[in-house]
């Protein structure tokens, strides 16, 4: 059990110096109603941590964040 411990804190702390935009900051805004799109998109929306529309969340830059903002761009607002 200890072994299974170290190695998801290894992998945890491997992951985290895997961002590239070397401490950058992105601010989200939720500017769009989901009504009517698909279910991939409003699950998107709720896994970049948004509850309400008009909502800001800020996270770091990365390539994985670049996709998910990539596939609602229609629905949000991005500043960096």
């Amino acid at each position: 059990m200890a072994e299974t411990t170290t190695a998801a804190t290894k992998a945890a702390s491997a992951s985290e110096g895997t961002n590239t935009g070397g401490g950058k900051k992105l601010t989200v805004t939720w500017v769009k109603s989901a009504i009517g799109y698909n279910v991939r998109q409003k699950r998107t929306l709720k896994a970049l941590g948004f509850t309400k529309l008009g909502q800001v969340v800020e996270h770091d830059d990365s390539p994985q964040m670049r996709g998910m903002l990539n596939a609602v761009k229609h629905l949000v607002d991005v500043k960096e």
